[in-house]
């Protein structure tokens, strides 16, 4: 039976990428970024799922800031011999394009190239929608029968916090903990990482306020921008000091504390910024609490705030994920995941963690052991990303073995 159903994801390999490249075309930004969030991609899943004869759910999450009001999310089931299930949970949306330039193709206008799908999405999370329902696709048509049902969830807003996407569902799914959750989000280019573990993420906003002014007359002005700047490197400084350990289960082994988003401030070259506004993106070690990079980061600010009298600078977070404790490399999910692996890649699997966050971080924290595994060259979130069709290919047959062992 498993032999029918590789042989049938083969087949259908080339629709496969056909359905990756349909995926890619519906934009599906995450409006928090400024997008109109997944919509038209999931109209787009909702409808392939309905044809290959998956009974599917819609839960939609209200949200002004998108055209048509909701964020939607999928929720399909293959009906198996045992009521336990295979949970296999991607996500709908994406980030921006970002600088354009740095693209060699329009990000949102696939490309296959040399075995490769180029696109924005392509990789995070296209890649697991496309071989997700592949292996669905060819499990129905192979005629076979899982052991287990097969549950597919596409949910929304996972690049901003899932809040109206898993977190929404969450208690409305009927999750049971001796289901299996495999969370196709995260892995490494052959396929051997079953990761188990996750930092803790924490997004801190860091606003200044200083006083504007002539670029002529800085004697009158308070300099927010200078302000911030140097706000800016004593955190980075204080951050990798004070939270310098390592734990080698992580890749990279050490918390990360980045610099990144900057919001506009003046318009011209000659008026002195009154207010700056800066963002830090910080993957911290289990080991540590977020309370304690927050309370650092306050008291750092109070220190700014005394040298440059008349400033005031506000300490905020605008996402937070606690890190949960690790799923055991011993649980049921993994071992099926390495089994599955080992059956048709060759490769033996191990268990290791991240520094980026996945829906899997959400089960651990209610207690549910999950496992995030894919086969990935990591060209999430960055200019010319792209998804192999081998690996799309190969995803799906693990999927599709894990049910029938």
């Amino acid at each position: 039976m498993l032999d029918d159903v590789l042989r049938r994801v083969d087949e259908l390999s080339s629709w496969a990428v056909g359905l990756l490249m349909k995926v890619i075309e519906e934009k599906a930004v995450n409006p928090s970024f400024g997008g109109e969030g997944e919509y038209r991609r999931a109209q787009l899943i909702e409808s392939e799922l309905e044809s290959i004869g998956l009974s599917v759910e819609r839960i939609d999450a209200p949200d002004s800031r998108v055209p048509e009001g909701v964020r939607p999310n999928i929720i399909a089931k293959l009906k198996g011999e045992s009521e336990k299930t295979l949970w296999l949970i991607s996500h709908l949306d994406t980030v921006p394009a970002g600088t354009l330039s740095l693209w060699e193709t329009d990000p949102f206008k696939p490309v296959l190239k040399d075995g490769r799908v180029y696109g924005r999405g392509a990789e995070d999370n296209g890649q697991a929608i496309a071989s997700t329902l592949l292996a669905a696709r060819a499990m129905v048509e192979a005629g076979a029968k899982p052991k287990l049902t097969i549950g597919l969830i596409y949910a929304s807003d996972e690049e901003a916090g899932s809040k109206l996407g898993l977190e929404y569902i969450f208690d409305k799914v009927g999750f049971k903990k001796d289901d299996l959750i495999v969370v196709p989000d995260a892995g490494n280019s052959d396929g051997s990482l079953i990761e188990v573990a996750e930092k803790g993420i924490i997004w801190l906003k860091l606003r200044v306020e200083g006083k504007e002014g002539h670029a002529s007359m800085p004697h009158r002005a308070l300099n927010a921008h200078r302000i911030g700047m140097r706000l800016a490197i004593a955190l980075d400084e204080l951050f990798r000091t004070r939270f310098s350990s390592q734990n080698p289960l992580f890749d990279p082994p050490y918390s990360t504390f980045e610099p990144t988003k900057h919001e506009a401030n003046v318009e011209n070259v000659n008026t002195i910024p009154g207010v700056d506004v800066l963002y830090f993106d910080c993957r911290v070690l289990p080991e540590y609490r977020l309370d304690d990079v927050v309370e650092a980061a306050e008291a750092v600010a109070e220190v700014f705030e005394k040298v440059y009298p008349g400033a005031r600078v506000e300490v905020s977070t605008t996402n937070r994920i606690d890190a949960p404790p690790p799923t055991s490399p011993d649980s049921e999910v993994v071992k099926r995941l390495q089994e599955a692996i080992r059956l048709t890649r060759g490769i033996e699997a191990k268990p290791g963690g991240i520094g980026g966050g996945t829906y899997a971080a959400i089960f651990r924290a209610r207690g549910y052991p999950a496992a995030v595994w894919c086969t990935v060259d990591e060209t999430a979130h960055q200019p010319n990303e792209y998804a192999k069709v081998e690996n799309l290919v190969g995803d799906a047959k693990v999927f599709a073995a894990v049910p029938l062992l």
